[in-house]
C-alpha cells in the first residue's frame, strides 16, 4: 500500500521511539489519516503508536483536539498556528511522548491566491509546555495523491528530528 521509502522511514520511527519506550500520536487534516495508516503498515507499530486523529473538519480540530475557533477565523486552517496547536492538543488528549499534525491543501481545488494547492503545515510536539515545531511546505505542481504522499514522507521525517528527546537525557 505505501511505497518502500516511506514503510522505511516508518520502520525507522518505530524503533528509534520503541527503543526509548516513547509513544506517538497523529493528529491528521490533508492526510486523513495516512501518516498512522503507513506506521500502521510495519509490524511493531503498536509499540510507539498510540493513537490517531483525523480531524478534517474546522469543528473536529475544535472539540477533539481543543484548537480554538478564533485562532481558525484569524489564521484559517491551513496555517502554522493551527498545526501548532494542533500537535499540543494531541499531546494534551493522548498523553503521547511525541504527536505530528499536519493541515494543508492538497488539491486540487480549495486554494486561495495566498494559500495556493500543495501548501502544508506540519508541527511537532513532544509537551504541551514546550509548544510545537512547525515547518511550512510547497509542495507546487503535485497533484493530491503527490501531494499527501510528500506529506507523510516529511512528517515521519520530522518525527525523527524533532518527536525524539536528546538521548543523554533519558
Amino acid at each position: 500500500m505505501f511505497d518502500e521509502e516511506l514503510t522505511v522511514l516508518a520502520a525507522q520511527v518505530i524503533k528509534e521511539f520503541g527503543d526509548v519506550g516513547s509513544t506517538i500520536a497523529t493528529a491528521e487534516s490533508c492526510t486523513g489519516g495516512l501518516i498512522g495508516g503507513c506506521i500502521t503498515a510495519v509490524a511493531g507499530s503498536s509499540k510507539v503508536l498510540n493513537r490517531g486523529y483525523i480531524t478534517y473538519s474546522n469543528e473536529a480540530k475544535t472539540k477533539i483536539l481543543g484548537v480554538k475557533a478564533e485562532l481558525i477565523e484569524e489564521h484559517g486552517a491551513v496555517s502554522a498556528q493551527v498545526a501548532s496547536e494542533m500537535a499540543i492538543g494531541a499531546i494534551r488528549q493522548s498523553g503521547s511522548n511525541a504527536a505530528v499534525a499536519v493541515t494543508g491543501i492538497a488539491g486540487p481545488g480549495g486554494s486561495t491566491e495566498t494559500k495556493p494547492v500543495g501548501l502544508v503545515y506540519i508541527a511537532v510536539a513532544t509537551s504541551e509546555e514546550e509548544g510545537a515545531f512547525v515547518e511550512d511546505f510547497n509542495f507546487a505542481d503535485m497533484n493530491r495523491d503527490q501531494v499527501r504522499r510528500e506529506t507523510i514522507k516529511e512528517a515521519l521525517e520530522m518525527l525523527l528530528g524533532y518527536g525524539l528527546d536528546d538521548p543523554e537525557e533519558i
